[in-house]
């Protein structure tokens, strides 16, 4: 048990001596003192006041007095209105620090399979700067519930079909005069993504021709030449017509291999694959149980609808007329089938807060079809990202691509390190590894340390500052631990400290802050992935990185005279850095072994 259990067994042991009564561990409010406070940790007595018939205060001076003479943990107390401020006694820290294990995985009584969707891009363009906050935030949810014990799969859906798709295509076909990513050295997704810019750009040529002419522009969008030619396309495509599909596959080879190397950079990876090209009919059998179970109701035209007024949404419709699905059809048959495919407990879905009613319906249509997983179901929902120049827009060809944004930041990582002369004595490839942790690292940092429900300015050279909240400040004092550890030349003797204990040794407030913060990781770990956040995660790693910088500047650790306070610090920087380490892997950040 770490302090925090065993304070709170022996102030219920407390509470029940006082006032006879027995308690749960959740009716006990232990938390960390305020820094205006003397003490460590701090217990919320307003609860107790009804057992002991006295005012605040005298309640917690009562329960205080009975600590302090009855349990080891405690050395000293304050009171403050109705709060208990606990002071520990400085041994306490030093057996905490020694028993410290910190493991990257916590164990796990009841773990739970649950399926993590992420990324699920289109095959009409290459990533941009959204999908990295979006393959970021999945990736570290699911490293996080791996970490708290979980079985996690990692799965996107990638969407190959549609008329967005048959648009890149029409214009390769059309403007391409057979150029390939190898005639033109371009990555294959960058290729595709080319034609889809340019499909919008003849395509609003032609809508300007009709408004001309007297068209609105809703019959303009409609009648213009090349939307008709993208739609009778993909009709051709749902028909299997041979020359659309070896295009399709074709095109689609190419986006591939580009999204393949993308996903590299990131650092990101999947388990399972979905196509939204084999799934789009999944759901369509659903209808009819719908419609049987008086969940749907089909219109005089034909179409399929559900009624959501009732919970204060809307009708939503669920298959169209001529007998084809949509989106939410779709969505439906997939979620069955993923519990069909995997005996999971629940999925996330890592989607943008612009899908946020969507998933509400989806949600609720899956609870009244009387699937019982619903319950499982999750919507990570999170803000967009933009640049400090502002929104971008895909088919006006102003969208950020990720593998430029990557890029820039490893070039502002080479100049920053050559500018502070921290590459000095390595050779080329040692450099490129090193800007390449640093840079990923900041652009992964930056993005994850938000809030997921908060939209958010991206801004690359603030990221890659050595000093502040960032990064590169993370693991240049990850790097100080190993730097100090190495330069000792030997491990931490940790026997040391275990056999020459010493009353009259007392650790300094940053020494107690650095293991009162280390002590706080599992707890820190669990809040993550109750709320999906790496966020909290990330500003862990940050607050820790701080601390130790703070302790580091304060404190001789090689220098130190007394045998038990270097050994000690020795220590502590050891596990400082091992926790970072973990920390940041769960955000997908490399550590480098030098800076």
């Amino acid at each position: 048990m770490n302090i925090e259990q065993l304070l709170t067994q022996d102030f219920i042991q407390c509470i029940e001596s006082c006032y006879h009564e027995e308690l749960d561990p959740t009716q006990v409010q232990i938390q960390k003192t305020k820094n205006e406070f003397v003490g460590e940790y701090t217990f919320v007595v307003f609860p107790f006041l009804r057992m002991s018939k006295k005012s605040p205060e005298a309640t917690a001076q009562e329960i205080g007095e009975q600590l302090s003479a009855n349990s080891q943990l405690v050395e000293g107390f304050n009171v403050v209105k109705g709060f208990l401020n606990l002071t520990l006694p400085h041994q306490v820290w030093i057996n905490t620090l020694i028993q410290m294990t910190c493991d990257k995985t916590l164990s796990n009584k009841s773990p739970e399979n649950i399926m993590v969707e992420y990324s699920s891009p289109n095959t009409n363009k290459p990533l941009h700067l959204g999908h990295l906050r979006n393959n970021f935030l999945g990736f570290a949810v699911a490293e996080i519930l791996k970490a708290n014990g979980h079985q996690v799969l990692k799965t996107q859906i990638i969407n190959d079909r549609g008329i967005h798709i048959c648009k890149s295509m029409l214009a390769w076909q059309k403007y391409a005069d057979g150029a390939t990513p190898e005639s033109t050295g371009m990555k294959g997704d960058h290729f595709v993504g080319h034609y889809y810019v340019m499909f919008d750009h003849y395509y609003k040529k032609e809508m300007d021709t009709l408004l001309t002419q007297g068209k609105t522009k809703e019959e303009a969008m409609q009648e213009a030449p090349l939307f008709q030619e993208a739609g009778a396309m993909l009709r051709s495509w749902e028909e299997g017509d041979e020359k659309v599909m070896k295009l399709w596959e074709k095109m689609n080879t190419w986006v591939y291999d580009g999204f393949t190397s993308t996903y590299q950079q990131m650092g990101v990876d999947f388990d399972k694959l979905y196509y939204e090209s084999e799934t789009y009919k999944l759901g369509k059998d659903i209808i009819e149980e719908g419609i049987s179970k008086k969940v749907f109701y089909q219109r005089d035209d034909g179409s399929v609808w559900c009624d959501l007024t009732a919970e204060g949404l809307d009708e939503k419709l669920v298959l169209r007329k001529d007998g084809t699905a949509v989106y939410m059809t779709q969505d439906i048959g997939t979620a069955i089938e993923r519990f069909k495919d995997y005996e999971v407990n629940g999925i996330i879905y890592t989607v943008a807060n612009e899908q946020d009613y969507h998933f509400k319906v989806l949600f609720l249509i899956l609870k009244k079809l009387g699937y019982q997983f619903y319950n499982g179901l999750h919507h990570l929902s999170y803000g967009m990202v933009d640049l400090p120049s502002g929104r971008m827009k895909t088919r006006e060809g102003t969208v950020v691509d990720a593998d430029d944004i990557m890029q820039e930041m490893i070039d502002t990582a080479a100049q920053a390190t050559q500018d502070k002369g921290k590459t000095e004595g390595f050779n080329a490839e040692e450099i490129y590894e090193i800007n390449n942790k640093i840079a990923m690292s900041a652009l992964k940092y930056f993005i994850l340390k938000v809030d997921p429900k908060k939209g958010m300015i991206f801004n690359p050279e603030e990221s890659i500052d050595f000093n502040g909240n960032t990064g590169p400040f993370i693991l240049f004092n990850y790097v100080r631990t190993k730097s100090v550890l190495e330069k000792n030349g030997t491990k931490p003797n940790s026997a040391i400290l275990e056999t020459s204990a010493d009353e009259t040794i007392n650790l300094s407030e940053k020494e107690i802050q650095l293991i009162f913060k280390l002590n706080e990781y599992p707890k820190m770990l669990g809040a993550a992935a109750k709320d999906y956040s790496p966020a909290i995660v990330a500003n862990y790693c940050y607050d820790l990185a701080k601390d130790y910088s703070q302790f580091y500047a304060s404190a001789p650790i090689l220098k130190e005279e007394n045998l038990f306070m270097k050994e000690l610090r020795l220590l502590l920087s050891q596990k400082v850095g091992k926790t970072i380490k973990n920390g940041m892997s769960l955000l997908g950040c490399e550590m480098p072994s030098r800076m």
